[in-house]
């Protein structure tokens, strides 16, 4: 296979337009794309970027299968991130409303790591060096 491949996560949320808020002001996304607003008045896609990676923000819309973490009963998907600080950015993520599900401290595998649940559901890993 020759072609290049990229892979994009894309979260489904109820308000994209609050959850690009938030992974803005939690993780320092930048949004550079914004669909224009469909008929129910939320883009159908928001495009963001964190350092080199790129992941995309939708609408739950049941009819075209995108079900949110609410719909499913929970997220049926972690999402990874590396960090230089792990502290730093879980108590950035905490501070805009998302929960700790398991808490940063070294692991045994030698990695820093501990798990959020944003305020949409959706679990996240962050991961670092150990202290």
């Amino acid at each position: 296979m020759s072609a290049a491949i990229d892979i994009l996560a894309r979260v489904i949320v109820p308000d994209p337009d609050l959850a690009s808020a938030f992974y803005r002001d939690a993780l320092g996304a930048e949004q550079v794309f914004r669909a224009p607003p469909g008929d129910d008045g939320r883009p159908a896609v928001v495009d963001h970027r964190v350092g080199g990676s790129f992941f995309r923000v939708s609408p739950a819309v049941a009819s075209w299968g995108w079900l949110s973490p609410s719909d499913l009963g929970g997220s049926p998907v972690l999402l990874e991130i590396e960090v230089d600080d792990p502290d730093a950015v879980g108590e950035r993520m905490v501070a805009h409303g998302a929960e700790v599900v398991v808490p940063i401290e070294n692991r045994p595998y030698g990695k820093r790591s501990g798990r959020v649940r944003d305020p949409f559901g959706h679990l996240w890993i962050i991961t670092g060096e150990p202290r």
